[in-house]
C-alpha cells in the first residue's frame, strides 16, 4: 500500500510507451527515423541526440508514406507515426503502391485504433484498418494488448523483413500480466512471452474458446472466461495479437473439441480478427464462430471509448452471452449448474 499522500502512478498508455522507447532505439541504430504527422505525441527535444532523423511532415499522411518509402528504399528504416484511420484510409494508395508493392521496411505505428478517438466522432474512428492491412501482401500486422506488449512489438519490429503495421490505442489500459492466473507461468499452461507471430495462451479450457486482440477485447475475454470458470465451464483465452502472419496452429488448437469460438475485437465485425479466424477455421478445422465487434453502422454519437464499447456490445457481458449460446447449441454442452443462466 502506498504511503499516505503518495499518488498512485498512472499506468502508461501504449502510445506513451512507444514515444518513450523510440528515441533510444534510434540512438542505437542509425537506420531508424521517426516521421511524425503533427500528432503532438513527440517533443523535438526527445531527439536532441539524433535531430536530423526526426521529421515532422505535418498533417499530410499521403506525403508521409511516400517520404517513408523513399527513405526505406535508401536503406533506412522509418517509423511513421499517425492516427490509425488516416494511415489506412487517407494514405492507403501510398501504403499499397509505395510501401507494400516494393516490400519496403516501413513501420507504421498507428495510434487511436478502434474507438479510442470516440470523443472526436466517426471521422476519427478506426474500425476498418485491420481488414485493410491484413490483406496487403508482405505486411506484418500487430495489435499489442498493453503498453509492455507495445514496447516489445516496436523492439521486435526492427528485425522484421518488409513493412509492418502496429496498432495502438490512446489511453492507458491495465497490464495483462496482472490477469495471468497464479501458477500459469510454468509448464504447458504457461504464458509465452510476447512474440510477433505467436499467439499467447492466457487461459486454457476445452469447452469454449475466446480469441481476441487489443487491450479492451482481451480484457473482456479474460473476464468472461473467469465468470464461466466459477460455474465449471472451461474457456480458453487466446491473445491473437498478430493478425499477419496468423498463428494458424494456435487458432486450430483453441477451437478443437469446443462448442465453438467467440472472437472479440474493437473493429467492425467484417474483415478483421473475426474474419481471419473464420477463414482459418473454415479451411483447416471447421467450427462455429461467433463474432463480437462493432455492428455494421457508424456511431451515431460522440463519446468516450468505454462508453462506445459498452453501447455497441464489445464487452465481457457480450462475450459471456455468445459463449453460452455456443455451448447451448450442442447436445450435452455446458454445465448443469442452474445458476449459470443468471451469470
Amino acid at each position: 500500500m502506498a504511503p499516505a499522500g503518495d499518488a498512485v502512478p498512472r499506468p502508461k498508455s501504449a502510445r506513451e510507451a512507444y514515444r518513450d522507447l523510440l528515441p533510444g532505439l534510434m540512438l542505437a541504430d542509425d537506420r531508424l527515423y521517426c516521421l511524425d504527422s503533427d500528432t503532438g505525441l513527440f517533443e523535438r527535444d526527445a531527439f536532441a541526440a539524433v535531430p536530423d532523423r526526426y521529421l515532422n511532415l505535418g498533417i499530410a499522411e499521403h506525403n508521409l508514406m511516400g517520404t517513408a518509402a523513399g527513405l526505406a528504399a535508401s536503406g533506412k528504416m522509418p517509423y511513421v507515426s499517425t492516427m490509425a484511420t488516416f494511415a489506412t484510409t487517407r494514405a492507403l494508395e501510398a501504403v499499397k503502391i509505395d510501401v507494400a508493392y516494393n516490400e519496403l521496411p516501413v513501420r507504421i505505428v498507428a495510434t487511436h485504433g478502434g474507438l479510442a478517438a470516440g470523443h472526436l466522432g466517426p471521422t476519427h474512428h478506426s474500425l476498418e484498418d485491420l481488414a485493410i492491412m491484413r490483406v496487403l501482401p508482405g505486411f506484418t500486422v500487430v495489435v499489442p494488448g498493453d503498453a509492455r506488449q507495445a514496447e516489445e512489438a516496436v523492439r521486435q519490429s526492427v528485425a522484421l523483413p518488409g513493412p509492418a503495421y502496429i496498432r495502438l490505442g490512446r489511453s492507458a489500459t491495465p497490464d495483462l500480466d496482472g490477469f495471468v492466473q497464479p501458477g500459469a507461468a510454468a509448464g504447458v499452461a504457461g504464458v509465452r512471452p510476447f512474440e510477433i507471430g505467436k499467439a499467447q495462451w492466457l487461459r486454457h479450457g476445452g469447452d469454449v474458446a475466446f480469441i481476441a486482440c487489443g487491450p479492451h477485447p482481451v480484457l473482456a475475454a479474460l473476464r468472461a472466461a473467469d465468470r464461466l470458470a466459477e460455474h465449471g465451464v472451461r474457456a480458453a483465452v487466446l491473445n491473437l495479437h498478430t493478425l499477419l502472419p496468423l498463428d494458424v496452429d494456435a487458432i486450430v488448437t483453441a477451437a478443437a473439441g469446443t462448442a465453438g469460438v467467440v472472437t472479440i475485437e474493437e473493429h467492425w465485425r467484417a474483415g478483421g480478427l473475426g474474419g481471419a479466424v473464420a477463414e482459418t477455421l473454415a479451411e483447416h478445422a471447421p467450427a462455429r464462430v461467433s463474432r463480437i465487434g462493432m455492428p455494421a453502422t457508424f456511431s451515431e454519437r460522440v463519446g468516450g471509448q468505454d462508453e462506445l464499447l459498452s453501447r455497441y456490445g464489445i464487452t465481457s457481458d457480450a462475450a459471456l452471452g455468445a459463449a453460452l449460446n455456443l455451448i447451448g447449441a450442442i447436445d450435452g454442452g455446458g454445465t448443469s449448474d442452474p445458476d449459470l443462466s443468471r451469470v
